[in-house]
């Protein structure tokens, strides 16, 4: 593969993984938006059939990493670090590419559920079902009502434990995109790894998710926050840079102790 096709492999497919788990986000949460309450479970899965494309139309390119831990766990594993920095590049540019298409696909909501004084408070805001109280997203100055959609934030706000869970559940999802195909001579599963991979995801949403959102990718988070900061989007509040650190470094731990322990038990 040259640098051009990984790099514009990784940038097509890494924006396409952010549209559809971006877009699952956002149906799921905007106030004018048919899906809105869809639940926990659809963005589950919203987010594993993104990986699910993303994956297949970016493989023949790149080999389908969209995502700096896994390229980072591979890199550990093959002693090779060359590609490195074109495959982060890739990812970030298409993740920041994805959450733009996001905010075209969804405008309108986008600026119904922004202008809602019952979703940001403020003059005229109505009370909710809660007598006099605002919504919980307008009462959270760190993280704006619609930050979610762009990236991932903690429940119970506790550094340790939060970068802990980022890294076991990219620990996880590494562990078995190294693990793929050993019982078939080492040569892997072709394009069932992909939908493999995907369900992995799923299963890391419903099962590890819960804490902080299940960033599991440097790229996912980082490259859509920045999109956030900088869309010109009303009342849409702070990026919550306090915690940004840890949806980028609390995976890339992951994938390189996912690379350590391959190397240690599966070499």
């Amino acid at each position: 593969m040259s640098s051009s096709d990984i790099f514009i492999g990784e940038t097509i497919g890494t924006a396409v993984l952010i549209l559809l788990g971006g877009g699952v986000c956002a149906a799921a949460t905007l106030k004018a938006s048919k899906a809105r309450n869809a639940g926990w479970l659809a963005i589950a899965f919203g987010w594993g059939f993104a990986v699910l494309t993303g994956a297949y139309i970016s493989a023949p390119l790149s080999g389908a990493h969209l995502n700096p831990a896994v390229t980072l766990a591979l890199a550990i594993k093959d002693d090779d670090y060359s590609n490195l920095a074109t495959y982060w590049g890739g990812q970030l540019l298409g993740a920041m590419i994805g959450a733009v298409l996001v905010w075209a696909a969804y405008y309108g909501q986008f600026h119904a559920h922004l202008t809602d004084r019952e979703i940001v408070g403020g003059p005229g805001a109505q009370a909710t079902k809660r007598a006099g109280v605002k919504a919980v997203e307008a009462e959270e100055p760190a993280a704006g009502p619609v930050l979610g959609i762009f990236s991932t934030g903690p429940e119970i706000r506790q550094a340790a434990q939060n970068l802990a869970t980022e890294i076991i559940g990219t620990l996880v999802l590494v562990l078995a995109i190294l693990t793929q195909g050993l019982n078939d001579k080492g040569n892997g599963l072709g394009t069932l790894g992909a939908l493999i991979t995907a369900l992995v995801v799923v299963s890391i949403g419903l099962s590890l998710g819960g804490p902080t959102g299940y960033a599991i990718n440097p790229a996912r988070d980082l490259g859509p926050r920045i999109v956030h900061a900088l869309l010109p989007l009303p009342n849409k509040g702070g990026s919550d840079w306090s915690y940004a650190w840890i949806p980028v470094a609390g995976p890339l731990i992951g994938g390189a102790i996912a690379a350590g322990v391959y190397n240690v038990a599966f070499a």
